[in-house]
């Protein structure tokens, strides 16, 4: 589900799309929202009602991890990556862990 996908969903289905925005931290910037939505959405129909908490734990550590550089086990984000599979998030952040920075600087 493109960007282009997630408006026309969401100009079609406005229950669904009031529902999924009271999940919004206010927090969230509207790049990150975006992002963070697009997951929810994409997955929504994965998960029952009852499971609605799961979904909106994994969207956090996907965004956690893609926004914040949050590390979580390999199991893990394995998962919620194949989850966002397709969901393009511009100009996201990079981050480089503590050795490979070092590495970095020894190798000058």
């Amino acid at each position: 589900m493109s960007t282009l996908d997630v408006d026309d969903f969401i100009q079609q289905n406005r229950v669904v799309a009031e529902q999924v925005e009271k999940y919004r931290g206010y927090w969230e910037s509207d790049k990150h929202w975006e992002a963070r939505r697009e997951f929810i959405l994409r997955n929504m129909n994965d998960f029952e009602d009852a499971q609605l908490d799961h979904l909106l734990s994994l969207s956090m550590v996907w965004a956690n991890n893609v926004f914040l550089g949050c590390r979580y086990s390999t199991e893990l984000l394995e998962k919620v990556k194949e989850m966002a599979e397709g969901i393009t998030v511009e100009d996201a952040p990079v981050f480089k862990t503590r050795d490979e920075i070092v590495k970095k600087q020894q190798g000058r």
